[in-house]
């Protein structure tokens, strides 16, 4: 008997925990949310499943989902398995013509295949895509600086590539349709270069590309914090860039937070930085009062 009344509670509280999602259903009907997949997500089995349960939930409740994802992890595992040696400069892989060959095998091969091998798996028709697919994404080399005794200096990162030109018109045939794009963050150059694109800045390409309502970047952390360590829920440009000027914003979360400006400059309504480790953190953040992570907007 006290087993039966308490599932009848927990049947209750799900059915009024889909009740309270209404508002936010009708809010989000037909909106385009563009997600970055990566981190520890990425490899775990069941994690997977999850992710790509919840994304078959959002297009059933006519939301459009592209995802975007990363792959940092299997490619050096890969490149380790050939004897490839790796070198970063702030945080950006350097890539040479061998290792460029070896990150689009992996990101537009094993790893794109596998997210939507997990999708379709759940009901979803997922389609796997790259940067290169319909001239996507258009890449140019990206040059960084770093300080060397006390100089700074142009670092060339080989075919490590920042998009310049976006046509996502081929993802915009999607919209309204049953099929879920999952896009690898591989580039084409204008001279038929391949270009390996950071997972973070290529999902905000994409993102102000096609003027996405949300872009939703998953992590291996909660949030942006402050500097008492302490999630901050809700942030505007303008502290953000105060936030990174003082040093609060720090490591590798700079690039996630200027990913996140330039995508809102480019016209994306919002940029919620949150957790993929936290269960159904998608579904936190765009069905539930409770939201995931860190809210940016531009003002």
């Amino acid at each position: 008997m006290e087993r039966s009344a308490a599932m009848t509670r927990d049947w209750i509280a799900t059915a009024r925990t889909l009740s309270e999602a209404l508002p936010y259903l009708q809010r989000y009907d037909g909106a385009t949310i563009v997600i970055k997949f990566g981190g520890h997500a990425m490899g775990d089995e069941k994690e997977m499943a999850d992710f790509a349960r919840d994304v078959v939930l959002m297009k059933q409740c006519n939301v459009n989902p592209v995802v975007v994802h990363g792959g940092g992890p299997m490619i050096n595992e890969m490149l380790q398995r050939l004897a490839i040696p790796s070198e970063f400069v702030d945080g950006k892989r350097v890539s040479d013509a061998a290792t460029v060959e070896v990150v689009e095998m992996v990101l537009s091969g094993r790893i794109n295949k596998r997210i939507v091998q997990a999708i379709n798996a759940q009901g979803g028709k997922a389609i796997g895509l790259s940067g290169k697919d319909a001239n996507l994404m258009i890449c140019e080399k990206d040059i960084r600086t770093t300080l060397r005794d006390g100089e700074e200096v142009a670092v060339d990162l080989g075919f490590v590539g920042k998009p310049v030109e976006m046509h996502p018109e081929i993802l915009k045939n999607f919209l309204g349709s049953d099929f879920i794009p999952v896009v690898a963050p591989v580039g084409m150059g204008r001279h038929g270069e391949t270009f390996n694109v950071n997972g973070d800045t290529a999902a905000g390409a994409v993102a102000a590309a096609m003027k996405a309502d949300r872009l939703l970047l998953l992590t291996d952390v909660a949030g942006v914090k402050d500097a008492s360590g302490t999630v901050l829920t809700e942030l505007n440009a303008a502290a953000v860039r105060d936030l990174t000027a003082s040093g609060v914003i720090s490591g590798g979360m700079i690039p996630k937070t200027q990913t996140a400006l330039e995508a809102i400059e480019g016209g994306v309504r919002a940029v919620v930085i949150l957790d993929g480790r936290a269960p159904h953190a998608v579904l936190l953040e765009l069905f539930t009062a409770h939201g995931a992570g860190t809210l940016i907007r531009a003002a």
